[in-house]
């Protein structure tokens, strides 16, 4: 568990006690009065059930913290997200063998969903980093033109001129590069393609997709912590990875030109300017990727629940529900201390009202 989340429910434990211990001392004047913050926890206190999902890894690491902190006030309640990537997620979903499902793209008809079937609840936004491993370089800049090249190994060594045009004054080995990627159905590899398309037009040449045909000399690994380590084990690795993952395996991540032309390294600052310039669709779908503004981090990415909009079990749409609120609510407050954005008052509130058109 997160140190600063232990923390804070710690200091939540030693307030309540002393509230409690207060209360045995108070008069029956005062019995009828509701706890501070009980509120919050009593709505959710009468659920019972579980709820099984899968889907994107990229934000495994806060839903995983929202489960645990959800059991606290949903004792009877049993949450299992399995990370299988974004595009099996989809797949089981439309399959009907899960509940729900985490996905950082959108359902395309190949993916088995039914048109009509589902809503989009965005959750929360993190940046996908470019982390590398170059021994004696600690700082690089990587403009999207030369990234497009590396990731389609036009360019094959770190001393690159495209490399060294991006990093003046920076002494750059000849070492040869290797590429990580996703060998699994992945929404980051679909985000971070279209980042490409988007950034590098007439550079980028592969295409986007949860899936794209990566050229042979590439490596593969299974969701981002397959790709982070395959980046770790080896000198001129360079890979994509989430902010989350990236930092649990304290990797190095290079500053990208935004469309302003800044070089930003990943951050939540960065990731929640991005939010600002995204435009929200009807069915709360939105692109940040490569958003303007100077403090823009450019490869910052949504992701979303993907929620049946009838469900056949009126306690199974009551749970959902119920689970899915509390990531919007409570759960918010988790989000900065894994390394993800929280979403922003007005597209909250959306994704809120998403919640009253579940029937069941």
């Amino acid at each position: 568990m997160n140190r600063n989340v232990l923390s804070r429910r710690v200091l939540a434990g030693v307030a309540l006690a002393a509230l409690a211990l207060t209360g045995c001392g108070s008069s029956d004047n005062d019995s009828d009065t509701p706890a501070a913050g009980s509120s919050s926890g009593g709505e959710y206190a009468s659920l019972s059930g579980e709820l099984k999902a899968s889907g994107a890894s990229f934000p495994d690491a806060y839903y995983q913290e929202v489960i645990t902190s959800f059991k606290d006030v949903a004792p009877d309640v049993t949450v299992n997200y399995n990370a299988t990537g974004s595009g099996t997620g989809k797949k089981q979903f439309g399959e009907n063998l899960v509940d729900f499902a985490g996905s950082d793209s959108l359902v395309k008809d190949s993916d088995g969903v039914a048109a009509g079937s589902f809503l989009y609840v965005p959750t929360v936004a993190a940046p996908i980093t470019v982390s590398y491993n170059l021994q004696g370089v600690d700082k690089l800049q990587l403009s999207p033109e030369t990234l497009a090249k590396i990731f389609q190994t036009d360019i094959k060594t770190w001393n690159d001129p495209a490399i060294a045009a991006d990093n003046p004054g920076v002494t750059l080995p000849n070492t040869p590069i290797t590429v990580a990627h996703r060998s699994d159905g992945s929404g980051t590899t679909n985000n971070f393609t279209k980042y490409l398309e988007a950034a590098a037009p007439g550079v980028w040449k592969l295409g986007t997709g949860d899936t794209v045909a990566w050229p042979s000399n590439t490596q593969g690994g299974e969701k981002n912590t397959g790709v982070a380590q395959i980046v770790k084990q080896a000198n001129g690795g360079i890979g994509y990875v989430d902010l989350s993952d990236a930092k649990a395996s304290q990797l190095t991540f290079a500053a990208i030109k935004n469309k302003d032309g800044q070089y930003v390294v990943p951050s939540l600052e960065g990731t929640t300017a991005g939010l600002e310039g995204a435009e929200i669709k009807e069915d709360l779908s939105y692109n940040p990727l490569n958003a303007a503004g100077a403090a823009s981090y450019p490869i910052t990415a949504p992701t979303y629940i993907l929620v049946k909009t009838k469900y056949d079990d009126a306690k199974k749409a009551e749970l959902v529900k119920g689970f899915v609120k509390y990531i919007l609510t409570d759960g918010q407050e988790l989000a900065k201390d894994v390394d993800f954005a929280p979403l922003p008052t007005s597209l909250k509130d959306k994704a809120l009202a998403q919640l009253d058109k579940i029937q069941g």
